[in-house]
């Protein structure tokens, strides 16, 4: 299992935010600089049924992309909240994964008093979990 490096404030923004909208999910990109995860782009949720998913504000999101390519930056990771559900793919992540080389990071509130975040590659439904360590 690989190991992704997080510094830990970037951590402690996604955890924030998931706790802030513990009632929907919470969704966003992260970028990297050279590399090494660097920002948190919140993208405002659209779906339907933002308590059961995600479905990222298209113009928010190509304005977070436009801002990382600006910056010299990279997409590293697609992040999202599960309120009431363990933090793994749930079979609609995994039909909606549409960057195999990004990480999915998923934060789950479904245990009180703690916050679990787990990173994931998703490539053609086939789900591999990679460790996630502060900085």
């Amino acid at each position: 299992m690989s190991i992704i490096k997080l510094p830990r404030p970037l951590v402690n923004e996604l955890l924030h935010q998931a706790q802030r909208g513990a009632d929907c999910e919470v969704c966003g990109l992260i970028s990297a600089c050279n590399g090494v995860p660097a920002h948190c782009y919140p993208v405002p949720n659209i779906a339907v049924a933002p308590q059961q998913r995600f479905s990222m504000d298209p113009k928010a999101q190509i304005d977070a992309l436009r801002h990382m390519r600006d910056r010299g930056e990279d997409l590293f990771a697609i992040y999202h909240s599960h309120p009431t559900a363990p933090a793994a793919p749930s079979a609609m992540d995994r039909d909606e994964a549409g960057y195999p080389e990004v990480l999915y990071l998923i934060i789950s509130l479904n245990t009180r008093g703690v916050l679990e975040m787990r990173g994931f590659y998703i490539q053609d439904q086939n789900v591999t979990e990679v460790a996630l360590e502060l900085l």
